[in-house]
């Protein structure tokens, strides 16, 4: 091989390595800049965002990595083509790309969905109370794939945001006040007006009930062994456990000592047999003996 045909050679390699080192250049430099420039987007969504009253944390950091990932996916189309590779083809790849992974995780892009839907719509907040199907207890973090939250026994639970987002949700701290429906059974023997009053100082002397509405006392039923009365009334919030607790203990006490009696169910069993006669039965059976004593022959008198 002639020095002709080792610098024709070398011009031919030359010119495609020159052109490639040139597109790799390009492209580390759109890289770099790509990478500097999403951050600070980033970072400007995400401040702008926590001005925004109402916004929960964890849905701005959210969003603001969200835009970041797609101004980076242009940016690596942009990449691809320094190097001659056609867009049509990489958003062709992309779609496919993203149907196939869409179906593969569409359990987890439930979740996903269910988050968004949970911090937009806030139907409960961290520190509050829920009941949602069979879960309960207090949330403590609210992700965009799960929601953790500590039962009242000291049980910590992570649940899929579907599973939260499918069912109904009672949340018992959202609102200030909510109302205790207190009953006791008393005694047919005993005051009912009296029992009342008593019941009504026990709630009067905690400083958490609500004067308003006013506690509502009524007779509830009249079972078998006792009187039942009922008595509505609304306590703060933070303090609803606390005080109907306090007061179950407080009405026994005052019962005590005032002598009115709480009554329990008393169940009378028959020995053998036979079952008790009724009045009109048992009248009638010694009439019924006396007959049957009578010699033939002669009427009864």
């Amino acid at each position: 091989m002639t020095n002709a045909d080792i610098s024709t050679q070398l011009v031919r390699f030359s010119e495609p390595a020159l052109h490639y080192a040139f597109s790799a250049a390009g492209a580390l430099m759109i890289f770099i800049a790509g990478w500097l420039i999403t951050g600070m987007v980033q970072r400007g969504t995400l401040k702008a965002l926590a001005r925004i009253k109402g916004v929960d944390a964890t849905i701005a950091h959210f969003l603001a990595r969200a835009v970041r990932y797609a101004m980076l996916i242009i940016i690596l189309v942009m990449i691809l083509g320094q190097f001659g590779i056609q867009t049509a083809s990489i958003l062709a790849a992309l779609g496919g790309a993203a149907l196939a992974i869409g179906l593969a995780l569409q359990g987890t892009l439930q979740n996903i969905a269910a988050g968004i839907m949970l911090l937009a719509l806030r139907p409960f907040r961290i520190g509050e109370y829920i009941t949602a199907g069979s879960i309960q207890g207090t949330v403590k973090e609210i992700n965009l794939f799960t929601t953790n939250i500590i039962t009242s026994d000291g049980l910590y639970i992570s649940a899929p945001n579907s599973s939260l987002w499918n069912v109904p949700i009672i949340n018992a701290s959202r609102l200030p006040a909510r109302r205790h429906d207190y009953t006791v059974g008393i005694a047919y023997g005993d005051d009912i007006n009296k029992a009342f009053a008593l019941i009504r100082g026990v709630i009067e002397a905690e400083p958490d009930v609500l004067p308003d509405p006013e506690p509502l006392f009524f007779v509830s039923e009249l079972a078998d062994s006792a009187v039942i009365l009922a008595c509505r009334y609304w306590i703060k919030n933070s303090a609803f456990y606390p005080v109907s607790r306090r007061i179950n203990q407080a009405v026994k006490e005052v019962f005590d000592q005032n002598g009115i009696s709480i009554p329990y169910p008393h169940i009378t069993y028959q020995n053998g047999d036979t079952l008790p006669l009724r009045p009109e039965a048992a009248a009638a059976k010694p009439r019924a003996a006396a007959k049957q004593k009578t010699p033939p022959g002669k009427k009864q008198a």
